[in-house]
């Protein structure tokens, strides 16, 4: 009897059992042939989804969608639903972390790469909306993006979105990626690139991984370091905005700017 020569990545499972197949299992032809229940998935999830959108669909049925892309020829629904009852909604499915996400039974680098893809496009065309715009007569858009890129991240970024003299966003950068309850700010580093911009002025924003917006005095000590710093060559600090998973808070807007 031979072995194989590498011990397999994977854990072999029944996939036709009802916790693992969504309740499913084998479905027999009269003539006694068997078919897995879910043949033909694939194809009708993609037929309706084309012919009606993704309104009318669940959220488990268009992380389906996507899950295809990353795995072939299995049932997927009982993956997506766990990826659900894992992170809460699809906005925190794309926004968890590699660590997180493989430690979902079925799911795999390979599935961590489409939700990445997926995290980029969002990512993306909220910027476009941003980038190039007059900050006051896009202050919606704005907010909109930094929630789609901070909202539901599982650890505290640190972003600076620089301006012209029209107030025009002509860059937005992350300069800071922490922990939990933490993310390192250099007032100097801010300034430095401010002046390598031209930035007149500044928009600090930063999440509050807790949900919880409400500022913080160490939030409020760094921001008085952030503004003592672009003050000293000319550049002006907008405003500070907090982004939680539900509201938003603004520095300019509570009176702490």
């Amino acid at each position: 009897m031979t072995e194989p020569a590498f011990a397999p990545s994977f854990r072999m499972t029944d996939r036709l059992r009802p916790d693992a197949a969504a309740g499913g299992g084998l479905i027999r032809a009269a003539n006694g042939t068997a078919r897995p229940h879910y043949w033909g998935h694939r194809e009708r999830l993609r037929t309706r989804f084309l012919a009606s959108g993704h309104g009318p669909m669940p959220e488990y049925e268009l992380l389906e969608l996507l899950l295809f892309n990353a795995i072939p020829k299995i049932d997927v629904k009982p993956l997506a639903k766990r990826l659900l009852e894992a992170f809460g909604d699809l906005n925190g499915v794309i926004a968890a972390s590699e660590h997180r996400i493989l430690q979902v039974e079925g799911a795999d680098r390979w599935v961590y790469l489409q939700l990445r893809i997926i995290d980029a496009f969002a990512q993306r065309m909220a910027q476009a909306k941003v980038l190039q715009r007059e900050v006051l007569s896009s202050w919606d858009e704005l907010i909109a993006y930094c929630r789609t890129c901070m909202a539901h991240r599982g650890t505290e970024q640190f972003r600076v979105l620089f301006l012209d003299r029209k107030n025009t966003v002509v860059a937005d950068e992350a300069l800071g990626t922490g922990t939990v309850g933490h993310v390192p700010v250099y007032p100097r580093e801010v300034a430095k690139r401010a002046l390598e911009l031209e930035a007149s002025a500044v928009i600090l924003v930063h999440n509050h991984p807790s949900g919880d917006p409400t500022p913080s005095r160490d939030d409020i000590t760094m921001t008085a370091r952030v503004m003592a710093a672009c003050e000293a060559i000319d550049v002006t600090v907008h405003d500070h905005v907090i982004i939680g998973k539900d509201a938003e808070t603004s520095f300019r807007a509570s009176g702490l700017l």
